[in-house]
């Protein structure tokens, strides 16, 4: 009787598949538990991110509520002094502004550009809150100055009371050159003239063809001055014809008004505020109908004062 062949080869062979796939397992549990990794670094990473971004924001969040205090205290104290304080009061609404926006950030999304740009923001906030201070420093210095002065002064008065009549015959003679001094006065005074197609027409010598004149332009600068108040001043225009009368008409904006004590025309008035910056000051006005030839005068008044005055020819 034969005997049967050995098994030994088939289980060998299943060993080997078996270890090969034990092999390939592993392989595959290698390469998850890399990806893993990679993947638990990014998740780090990223967590770091925001929680740096978090920071940042928290930090600048912080940096304008500070800011916002500080122009707070200023406020309170310029209106202490009596100042106006608009200008401080736009810039804590501004504050508040960027505040809200920040507030509105999600986790996370405090982008670099927006942390610059914040950033740059608060710079210049507080470059503008320390110049501020030194203003008010410098108005609390002048006010107890003024103070000290005004003291000093009111004891001097209460000790010279035989020389209150000459003071005040002196302090109304201030008061009379202080009134001349603050009066303003026109420099530059162009005269230039507009056809019925609004193209303008100047000339050096002030002489322009009648005909052709549909508007007169009168340009000129407010002088300066210190000691004429910052504050809104009516300018008068006489746009007088050859024949003397002053061109005047309700439609078109005339008017009376008083000089040295009796009532003259003026041909257009106009509201400016003045603020000694030398400023432009314009005036365009349209007759409705034909100039006259000969020299017209342009004189221009404010407080019932003469403060400029210049001719043309219309040929």
């Amino acid at each position: 009787m034969e005997q049967a062949p050995s098994p030994a080869p088939q289980n060998n062979s299943r060993f080997l598949l078996i270890l090969a796939l034990a092999l390939v397992l592993l392989g595959i549990n290698g390469v998850l538990y890399w990806m893993n990794r990679q993947k638990s670094a990014e998740n780090e990473q990223l967590t770091t991110q925001v929680q740096e971004k978090d920071a940042k924001l928290e930090e600048q969040i912080k940096q304008y509520e500070t800011l916002k205090a500080d122009f707070e205290r200023q406020s309170q104290e310029v209106q202490a002094m009596g100042l106006s304080n608009d200008s401080l009061e736009s810039k804590i609404a501004s504050i508040n502004a960027d505040l809200l926006k920040l507030r509105s950030f999600k986790a996370g999304s405090f982008s670099i550009k927006e942390q610059q740009r914040f950033k740059q923001r608060a710079i210049s906030f507080e470059a503008q809150l320390r110049k501020k201070d030194e203003e008010i420093a410098q108005l609390k210095a002048d006010n107890e100055a003024l103070y000290t002065e005004t003291t000093t002064l009111k004891d001097r008065q209460n000790r010279l009371t035989d020389t209150i009549t000459t003071i005040a015959r002196s302090n109304q003679e201030l008061s009379e050159k202080v009134a001349v001094a603050s009066r303003l006065q026109a420099e530059n005074i162009r005269v230039g003239v507009l056809n019925s197609r609004d193209k303008e027409k100047d000339d050096a010598d002030n002489e322009f063809k009648a005909k052709r004149v549909e508007k007169v332009k009168i340009s000129f600068n407010l002088a300066r001055n210190d000691v004429s108040p910052k504050e809104t001043k009516q300018i008068m225009l006489r746009l007088i014809e050859p024949d003397g009368s002053a061109l005047y008409n309700l439609s078109t904006g005339g008017g009376t008004f008083m000089v040295d004590g009796s009532e003259a025309f003026y041909t257009a008035k106009q509201d400016i505020v003045f603020d000694n910056t030398r400023q432009p000051v314009q005036f365009l006005y349209a007759k409705g109908a034909a100039y006259k030839t000969g020299q017209h005068t342009v004189e221009l008044y404010e407080g019932g004062v003469m403060i400029g005055k210049t001719t043309f020819t219309l040929k």
